[in-house]
């Protein structure tokens, strides 16, 4: 056999051996990727790309502008997002699987801007998903059923400010952007309309399941403390009842109690853009919509205990071209590695990134 024949054949075994038809894939890393980003030991390789993803997900990723779910119960730990025109995705626990959901056309071709997984009092989990363009947030079972829809307020529902209140009876854009949940209460965040508030709303009952707007509003657009310049993404720290907002345009993560008392606020980068904050044991990441040289890409910020400590350059280190942008991060832990699930924006991409062991 000849040089060539010899590569040919090499090629046709890599490809018949690292892919799967259909709905489900169980590829692994292709190689496209390269090198390694982060710093210490907080060093991170590519293992997961887009070509992981179903074929209904692939052919829309582009669009991607959305953000992930992370089941954290023991045992458990698959994640979910959704893609408009393709629907949920969820991805195993140990990432080697990935599937599409049966999703309502409601949600299936709209835009939903982030996922959060929430659990009822006697354990029953479902999925949060902020419809940004549907005006509306969805609630689904975990195996995507859409259980309920939380529409914008009616004019003359009382929202617990003024300002809120002025806003709706004027007909203004009730548009999430993320959503979170704490005994019992939704907390929303509104940073894409000109509202710019936490909005909450009461969770009466699960079984069946039912939402209704509460009196309780704040934040605000402004540049004092506790007021958003883009109230993007909301965070409830593992164990805590302190709610962190990414207030993207100031580069900032705002901090409040359950009540919306402002408490203080984390410094990000300046011109980071910080989309949303992810918490895991002691560490944090924060996926950035640019960074300080915008030629490179953008950055994954990780913290310890809220100290920068590693910065992932997705685009300048590992060429992921497309990820010029980044929408959304999360982390989990599986056999002693840490591991960053992202998401990049305009255009859309997706990648799982794993620590490098010495």
């Amino acid at each position: 056999m000849n040089s060539v024949f010899l590569g040919l054949l090499a090629v046709a075994w890599f490809f018949g051996n690292n892919t799967r038809g259909g709905g489900q894939t169980t590829s692994s890393y292709s190689g496209e990727p390269h090198g390694v980003t982060g710093n210490g030991k907080l060093k991170f390789k590519a293992i997961y790309t887009t070509s992981h993803l179903p074929q209904e997900a692939q052919a829309v990723i582009k669009g991607a502008h959305g953000g992930f779910a992370v089941d954290t119960r023991p045992g458990r730990g698959e994640i979910y997002f959704a893609l408009k025109g393709a629907g949920i995705v969820q991805i195993s626990s140990d990432f080697k699987t990935t599937r599409m959901l049966p999703t309502s056309p409601e949600m299936k071709n709209t835009n939903l801007h982030n996922a959060n997984i929430m659990l009822a009092k006697d354990g029953t989990p479902f999925l949060l998903f902020p419809g940004n363009e549907a005006n509306e947030v969805f609630t689904t079972t975990l195996d995507g059923k859409m259980v309920h829809e939380l529409k914008t307020p009616p004019a003359g529902t009382e929202m617990g400010h003024p300002q809120v209140n002025d806003y709706f009876m004027g007909r203004g854009n009730f548009i999430p952007t993320d959503v979170e949940q704490l005994d019992g209460l939704m907390y929303i965040t509104t940073g894409y309309s000109q509202l710019d508030f936490v909005l909450t709303a009461k969770i009466v009952s699960t079984s069946p399941f039912k939402a209704v707007w509460n009196d309780l509003a704040f934040g605000g657009r402004g540049t004092g403390a506790g007021q958003f310049g883009t109230g993007h993404g909301i965070t409830i720290p593992p164990g805590t009842t302190r709610i962190d907002v990414a207030d993207r345009l100031n580069s900032e993560i705002d901090r409040f109690n359950r009540g919306g008392q402002y408490l203080s606020t984390l410094k990000m980068p300046l011109g980071s853009l910080p989309c949303d904050i992810y918490y895991l044991d002691n560490y944090a990441v924060v996926g950035s919509l640019d960074g300080a040289d915008r030629s490179k890409g953008a950055p994954i910020y990780i913290l310890d205990n809220d100290k920068l400590v590693s910065t992932l350059m997705p685009k300048e280190d590992l060429g992921l071209q497309n990820f010029t942008h980044v929408h959304n991060a999360v982390m989990k832990r599986m056999n002693n590695k840490l591991y960053v699930i992202a998401q990049a924006w305009n255009p859309g991409d997706f990648a799982i990134f794993e620590q490098v062991t010495e």
